[in-house]
């Protein structure tokens, strides 16, 4: 008798069967249904009629919410990296003891563990409405993602170089500037680049729940049925998601 040479997986077999079935009962409870979607792609056709042309007579409005969003994403991407470059060093388990390391990754996972939106509304009741609670939201949620990407390169880095510069008995902060830097420095500027267009999009967001930027004036629009202005302000946010997108290109090509 000649062996099977390609047996059926019947455990992987099972699996797909368990989760395909799990899907359709799922869309059951949502309430997903066939004439739920054709009914919602006619509304969103007529939705999409009412956006177009948009109206950038407001120009004003529109730049003044463009500008305020940018000036969070550089406030806070800038505070986020300062705070998160020691964060990482004391994450680094390579380069700090555990009673350092643990808790200082328990309190990055914690800046992690909520949404940015979230943080928002948290700030938006302690501090009020303004620009001030989406600096402090989106510095929180900076401090989440930079730091664990700070820390993982650390600690990815070469310990001989490191044991090097202790061997010729730089101090502390010297095996940090000769022994760490040289090694993760093109990776943090990368990381750097891609917080920034990251905090871009996410400061359009935060308006809508009062922490300031264009997000208010977006939702505003939504509430007065002013969809025409929707579309310009919608297209505002695509061109500086696109312009940050070219001179973020053209940072890295400068650093290769």
């Amino acid at each position: 008798m000649t062996r099977n040479p390609f047996p059926a997986n019947w455990p992987l077999r099972i699996g797909g069967l368990i989760g395909l079935t799990y899907i359709i009962y799922a869309s059951a409870q949502l309430g997903i249904t066939g004439e739920r979607l054709l009914h919602g792609f006619g509304e969103a056709q007529r939705f999409l009629a009412r956006m177009f042309p948009p109206n950038f007579e407001r120009w004003g409005l529109l730049v003044e919410g463009m500008l305020e969003s940018l000036q969070i994403a550089v406030l806070s991407t800038a505070i986020g990296i300062v705070l998160s470059l020691p964060l990482g060093l004391m994450a680094a388990r390579n380069l700090s003891p555990v009673w350092l390391a643990a808790p200082t990754r328990g309190f990055i996972a914690v800046c992690r563990s909520l949404h940015y939106v979230i943080v928002a509304i948290i700030f938006v009741k302690a501090l009020g409405f303004g620009a001030l609670a989406g600096v402090a939201a989106l510095t929180v949620a900076s401090i989440g993602f930079i730091a664990k990407l700070f820390a993982e390169a650390i600690e990815e880095i070469s310990m001989k170089q490191v044991e090097a510069v202790r061997a010729s008995g730089a101090s502390p902060a010297g095996v940090l500037i000769y022994g760490v830097v040289p090694q993760v420095a093109s990776r943090f500027i990368g990381f750097c680049i891609y917080l920034l267009d990251s905090n871009l999009r996410n400061s359009t967001l935060v308006g809508i729940v009062g922490a300031g930027g264009i997000g208010g004036t977006l939702f505003a629009a939504f509430k007065r049925f002013d969809y025409d202005f929707v579309c310009a302000i919608l297209i505002a946010i695509i061109a500086l998601i696109f312009l940050a997108e070219v001179i973020s290109g053209r940072i890295r090509a400068a650093l290769r």
